[in-house]
């Protein structure tokens, strides 16, 4: 169970840790942060996309290291055996991403869920907002990270070669084509060799919402990649490849989210 509805938030808001992790692209000029402050779901504990990210490296929020992540959680407050929601006010789903940061780093994954329709969703149907900043006592969360479930880009180059896993890009099809410039600078337009694409646009109705589990399969189908092979997903900067993937997971409910994590943010700066 992926996906949690808004009135299935609203009955168990005491059962669970709620997160927002609104995340913007950056010529939105919107601050994730500085909206939760003026609005929010009760209790919820915002996780900055950014800040919880590695930092030594000139690529957008790439994965931290495990230590780094257990200081994370448990300066917000989590416990291993905690049931998570995580929802975002972001027109590019970015409580996915953190969907997929916890899986990485071992949170149960039936255990962790993204909300549908998010903020947005939940601002419409009228359903109560707070302004204060949610207090959080110090757990001691523990880790199991599972380096699997990410590629690099020695091993995006390496499978163009020997095939053995595919590529899904969440791109639109416009900068997958490499028919516009990208978003961010110093970057050449394209996609990786032999790649697919899937806009993750597609996957989402007006309202935040997913579609329906059959047109997802369908819209996966039109990519004519193999759904039987082992998929890896990417994107511009691991945010909406994310999106991807736990759509993904909505159709194969044994699927394990693989992110190539520096995605075109890192592939891009390649010269060819």
């Amino acid at each position: 169970m992926s996906l949690v509805d808004t009135s299935w938030l609203e009955k168990n808001s005491d059962k669970v840790k709620i997160i927002d992790c609104s995340w913007h692209m950056p010529q939105t000029k919107r601050s994730g942060f500085e909206e939760y402050k003026k609005l929010h779901i009760e209790n919820a504990i915002f996780f900055d996309l950014d800040k919880n990210s590695k930092t030594d490296v000139d690529l957008p929020h790439m994965l931290t290291d495990v230590k780094s992540w257990e200081k994370i959680l448990s300066s917000m407050g989590i416990k291993n055996e905690d049931q998570i929601v995580i929802y975002d006010n972001s027109d590019v789903i970015s409580s996915c991403r953190c969907w997929y940061n916890f899986i990485y780093f071992g949170h149960n994954r039936n255990l962790v869920h993204v909300l549908d329709g998010g903020l947005k969703k939940w601002n419409n149907e009228k359903k109560p907002t707070v302004n204060n900043l949610t207090k959080t006592i110090n757990t001691n969360y523990v880790a199991n990270e599972k380096k699997e479930l990410v590629r690099n880009k020695k091993q995006i180059d390496e499978n163009i070669f020997i095939s053995k896993f595919k590529i899904i890009d969440a791109r639109s099809r416009e900068r997958f084509e490499g028919k516009i410039l990208e978003p961010r600078k110093g970057l050449r337009s394209g996609s990786i060799k032999n790649s697919f694409c899937l806009p993750f646009s597609e996957l989402i109705n007006e309202d935040h919402t997913f579609i329906t589990k059959k047109k997802i399969l369908e819209k996966f189908k039109l990519t004519k990649c193999e759904l039987d092979a082992n998929i890896v997903f990417t994107c511009g900067s691991g945010v909406t490849a994310s999106v991807l993937a736990l759509a993904y997971s909505l159709i194969d409910i044994k699927y394990m989210p693989i992110i190539y994590d520096g995605s075109w943010s890192e592939y891009g700066k390649t010269k060819i």
